[in-house]
């Protein structure tokens, strides 16, 4: 009778922590997010992909809607072609004209929306943009999105997260900028790859690996608890 308990014990222990894992692992993915392919880094050019999961299992994600930043308007703004999407870019007349290079600049991108394509549901689609030149008086740009799906639900991406509150329902994706690099950075083509993205990259993808790693760890000892705790109530 003990043993069969210390089974039961055993098996609940791991379904528990192996579901403990999933859910961390869902919850960093679970909304449209912005990341950088290596650095972005203030002053300079960065090309950031827009990842967009289908959260529905019963429709399918068929439209896109990203709004720049009209407080800190970007000068260049070049999407990528993504295989069965059509891309729109929209520029709108600025306030305050931007100077770029000794040249003055009069309007700018302030949304782009990708269509014609389809999301599954369980799969994520990549949306990538060329930006620049980064702004050198803030730390992160915020990108407000919505999101369409085939049965005509909007799910607005555009809450802000505040420092030291909890995450909203639905935030907006924000990017993250690094201190400048030096001269380079602002000269860099958009786009461009160079040595600081790729370190910066294999960094990222690091760190994804050590937090994978602990989540199974964590697992592990869920169920190595859980046997000896059943051994020790057996004896």
């Amino acid at each position: 009778m003990n043993v069969a308990r210390s089974r039961t014990r055993v098996a609940v222990v791991g379904s528990i922590a192996a579901t403990s894992v999933l859910l961390l692992s869902g919850t960093a993915f679970a909304h449209v997010t912005v990341q950088p392919e290596g650095a972005a880094a203030k002053g300079g050019y960065a090309f950031v992909d827009f990842k967009v999961p289908n959260e529905r299992d019963n429709a399918k994600t068929v439209k896109l809607e990203v709004s720049l930043p009209t407080d800190h308007p970007l000068a260049s703004v070049m999407p990528q072609p993504v295989p069965g999407w059509t891309v729109e870019v929209t520029k709108s007349k600025l306030d305050k004209p931007l100077t770029v290079h000794g040249k003055q600049i009069n309007e700018a991108v302030t949304k782009v929306t990708w269509t014609g394509g389809a999301i599954e549901p369980g799969q994520v689609q990549k949306f990538p943009l060329s930006i620049g030149t980064l702004p050198t008086d803030t730390d992160q740009l915020v990108f407000k999105a919505l999101q369409t799906y085939d049965n005509n639900e909007v799910v607005r991406w555009i809450q802000d997260s505040k420092k030291g509150a909890p995450e909203p329902a639905n935030p907006a994706p924000t990017l993250q900028l690094s201190a400048p690099t030096g001269a380079g950075a602002a000269a860099s083509p958009a786009g461009k790859k160079t040595e600081a993205s790729a370190t910066s990259s294999s960094s990222t993808d690091t760190t994804a690996r050590i937090l994978g790693v602990v989540g199974i760890v964590v697992g592990i000892a869920g169920v190595a608890f859980g046997v000896f705790a059943g051994r020790r109530r057996s004896a």
